[in-house]
């Protein structure tokens, strides 16, 4: 039989550093990952490049958070291998309509051209998948996800596995007890996934490392603030 997974067990999931996996679209079964080693962001030392820099600088795109969450499940899940199964899709859904599931999205005009998701919980944010339909999309929503966190107060950036792509960005890997042990002084404490008055420039973003995060200034006419690459985070 089955077991039925409910959003409850999956943040209990979370809280003890585990996460789920299916092995593809068509498999109905959930299962529980613990990684020996864990990836995650060291939120003060994301590395931009240049080239990076350059393009979340020029603003030819909008960024959005939480317009579209069911797309960027969509986008995440469209590719050939994909862990994201019906039941997992439901799943991040419902935590996104309880305010615990986010999405930071790029628009190109009336099309969503990128995003990254992932789950708040206390001060930790879990990233789940990002996807890209335009070079560096998803490397533009990841920077900008990241100054969001930076200025909320978050502590903990877990990308569940180190991937080489995630590794060029500044991720790094440690050890499963370590990560538990930053995981429960997270999970403990509070941050917020819409600091109050955030509103930064593509400026702000590209110079992450050199300036303050606070994201305090009006917002370029480029950004909408509020309202796998697809490259899988685990």
């Amino acid at each position: 039989m089955t077991e039925v997974i409910t959003p409850e067990i999956l943040l209990r999931a979370y809280a003890l550093g585990i996460f789920p996996m299916a092995e593809s679209r068509e498999d109905p079964e959930i299962h529980w990952v613990d990684p020996r080693r864990r990836g995650i962001f060291p939120l003060e030392t994301f590395h931009i490049s240049r080239s990076l820099g350059r393009a979340i600088r020029r603003g030819d795109y909008a960024v959005r958070v939480d317009s579209d969450f069911a797309g960027v499940l969509l986008g995440c899940a469209d590719r050939e291998e994909t862990w994201i199964n019906p039941a997992i899709f439901a799943l991040y859904q419902q935590l996104h309509r309880a305010g615990l599931a986010h999405s930071v999205e790029l628009w190109d005009g009336d099309a969503l051209i990128g995003g990254v998701y992932g789950v708040t919980l206390g001060a930790a944010f879990f990233g789940e998948s990002m996807f890209s339909r335009r070079r560096d999309a998803s490397k533009i929503a990841l920077a900008w996800l990241i100054h969001r966190l930076r200025a909320g107060g978050f502590q903990l950036f877990d990308t569940q596995f180190l991937t080489p792509h995630l590794a060029s960005l500044g991720a790094v890997e440690i050890t499963r007890g370590e990560y538990h042990r930053r995981l429960a002084r997270a999970i403990g404490a509070q941050a917020t996934f819409f600091p109050k008055d955030y509103a930064p420039q593509p400026s702000m973003i590209s110079s992450m490392g050199s300036s303050s995060p606070s994201g305090s200034g009006s917002t370029s006419g480029a950004t909408k603030p509020e309202s796998q690459d697809k490259t899988q985070m685990s």
